[in-house]
């Protein structure tokens, strides 16, 4: 953890007992992924000695993915205004009510999230059927075009379903939920044109505050893709992450490393000199160093 470059974006998962980080450096050639592993205990603590107890999948999971959308069909239903937002930033939920209408224009102000499927899907994919004990990642290359069926997936801050399309089209899934109301729609909209995904893609208005008090424990996956730099209480949404995630399963984040190459390429080159993002998209004060992602997971009870 201590080699990472000037500007990384970096990957960090949580299978129930173990826990590894893919760090993926930005460099003239493209990205590299770096992985590290290490033992932690059930609260979170490393604890290289500590041997995973094997929980039974049938144990944990609803029983069907069918009640589980009804679940959430119904708290979608009965929360329309959320009840807990401690993880909000009013700020930012302005910034992208702003470009709602924008999220699926690939060559505007959301083209770095396009083009982070490449990278970030397959590494989700690897990660969800490790999750599933399917301990050779590269199985998932040999499952077919449906790798991830019978998945369960918590995309959180979903805006308008730029990486919830691509893994519901794996077989996943995909409960999308975003605290700015006029992505749903959007999101929605974009996903009833493709027959192939709308019945497993669903999306709610709400935050992870909202949707631990009824789910806990209960998706497979759940990621936080390019969320963390935009809450007011990074502590908070990772520990509902943690939360929500079935013993065993996976958590993912992704973010921006705070390094001052960071806020020269993500701040003054994408926002100032060539436009690519509106001013002001990101807070370089937001931006978070793997180190402290990596001692609020072990913190996490």
């Amino acid at each position: 953890m201590q080699n990472i470059c000037a500007r990384g974006i970096y990957l960090s998962l949580q299978h129930g007992t173990s826990k590894s980080c893919r760090i993926l450096h930005h460099y003239h050639g493209g990205y590299r992924s770096v992985r590290k592993c290490h033992q932690i205990s059930p609260c979170g603590f490393i604890n290289r000695h500590f041997k995973p107890k094997i929980i039974p999948a049938a144990s944990v999971l609803p029983a069907s993915f069918r009640s589980t959308l009804n679940c959430v069909r119904t708290y979608s239903q009965a929360n329309k205004k959320t009840q807990a937002q401690s993880t909000i930033d009013e700020e930012e939920i302005d910034k992208f009510r702003a470009l709602s209408e924008r999220w699926w224009d690939e060559i505007g102000e959301f083209q770095a999230l396009h083009t982070l499927n490449d990278l970030r899907v397959p590494l989700i994919r690897d990660a969800a059927l490790s999750g599933r004990d399917h301990r050779d990642e590269r199985l998932a290359l040999k499952m077919g075009p449906s790798p991830l069926k019978e998945t369960l997936i918590l995309d959180v801050g979903s805006g308008g379903g730029i990486l919830a399309e691509p893994l519901a089209r794996l077989g996943a899934t995909v409960i999308g939920i975003d605290a700015t109301e006029e992505n749903i729609p959007i999101a929605q909209t974009h996903a009833s044109h493709d027959p192939e995904i709308r019945t497993r893609l669903k999306y709610i208005h709400g935050t992870t505050d909202d949707l631990v008090a009824t789910e806990a424990g209960m998706f497979d996956v759940v990621v936080a893709s390019e969320v963390l730099e935009h809450v007011s209480d990074v502590g908070q949404l990772v520990s509902t992450c943690v939360d929500l995630v079935r013993p065993g399963g996976s958590v993912i984040f992704t973010t921006i490393n705070k390094t001052w190459t960071s806020y020269m390429l993500a701040v003054v080159g994408a926002e100032d000199i060539f436009r690519v993002v509106p001013s002001g998209t990101h807070d370089w004060e937001k931006f978070i160093p793997p180190e402290k992602l990596e001692r609020i997971l072990e913190q996490c009870k």
